[in-house]
């Protein structure tokens, strides 16, 4: 692995860690709304049964808080992740086109299956991850049609 990848991802993950901490503070809000606690503590209601109280509430719900009604930093969050992801792909399956083909084929697909599993959201930031996940997948799988193609023609890019 060669200084260009170490330094992308040292990159990407710095801002993941940064859009991590705004996200989480932005969700630090569900806190305030003890009305939304029904809706949006997953992770907490996974652990306890029933969230009485600010304190019974899981930090990972915070996220979910975040994402549903703030969708910017977590959609930030998703991209840096998506971008370390593709390029931690890349490296690994450098010299197999079938492989980062498939790799960024299969990645597609996931993103496919969670644009249909936040399909029934009425939240704006549910339509929004929605919208992204669809855009996502699709961008995903045509570009690893186009890749396949591209260079099993022949076709060689420098990156």
């Amino acid at each position: 692995m060669t200084f260009k990848y170490i330094f992308q991802m040292v990159i990407a993950v710095i801002f993941f860690l940064l859009f991590s901490v705004c996200t989480w503070y932005e969700g630090s809000e569900i806190l305030d709304n003890p009305w939304e606690w029904k809706y949006s503590t997953y992770f907490s209601k996974a652990s306890d049964d029933q969230v009485m109280d600010a304190q019974d509430i899981s930090d990972l719900d915070y996220f979910v808080y975040a994402a549903k009604f703030k969708p910017v930093f977590p959609v930030f969050m998703i991209l840096t992740a998506l971008y370390l992801i593709i390029l931690t792909g890349y490296i690994l399956f450098k010299g197999s086109i079938k492989c980062t083909a498939l790799f960024l084929s299969g990645l597609g697909v996931l993103f496919l299956l969670s644009s249909v599993f936040v399909s029934n959201t009425p939240t704006i930031g549910g339509t929004i991850f929605q919208v992204f996940f669809l855009i996502s997948g699709m961008i995903s799988i045509m570009g690893a049609a186009l890749y396949y193609f591209w260079t099993s023609k022949g076709f060689k890019t420098e990156i």
